[in-house]
């Protein structure tokens, strides 16, 4: 069995396993092995993540323009550094072919961050849908 590791659910700045005692496999779809396994969350859980992105929406509503593209971009270029891992993960995941995950989905949403990362800076009012034609942006 070759198991991958994966990360457990990322929380308040940092990867966890859930609290539940429950556990489920996590499948590669093209060929049913077993690849990782995780802890469920329990309803704490799901509480602390609800307590944590309240606040820190709370904190990233008091940025200014100029940070949130900061933030954006440094994270665009994490994306980059990681993007063959994040490929990897994505095709074992899913079962799709690696060349959609390297060619389409990883550099689709690397270039999605540094798009908004470029947006922050010139807000207009818009809403997101409206920077692509019949697509959510």
């Amino acid at each position: 069995m070759n198991h991958q590791d994966l990360p457990g659910m990322y929380v308040g700045g940092r990867y966890r396993d859930g609290r539940a005692a429950e556990r489920y496999e996590v499948l590669d779809p093209a060929t049913g092995e077993v690849i990782s396994s995780r802890t469920e969350a329990s309803v704490d859980d799901v509480d602390d993540a609800v307590a944590t992105a309240k606040t820190a929406y709370a904190d990233w509503s008091t940025t200014s323009p100029g940070e949130r593209s900061a933030v954006l971009t440094r994270w665009a270029a994490e994306l980059t550094e990681m993007s063959d891992d994040i490929a990897r993960t994505e095709t074992r995941q899913t079962g799709k072919p690696i060349k959609l995950s390297t060619e389409f989905d990883v550099p689709g949403s690397i270039d999605n961050v540094s798009f908004f990362a470029g947006a922050a800076r010139n807000l207009e009012g818009k809403a997101s849908g409206e920077y692509s034609p019949d697509h959510t942006s």
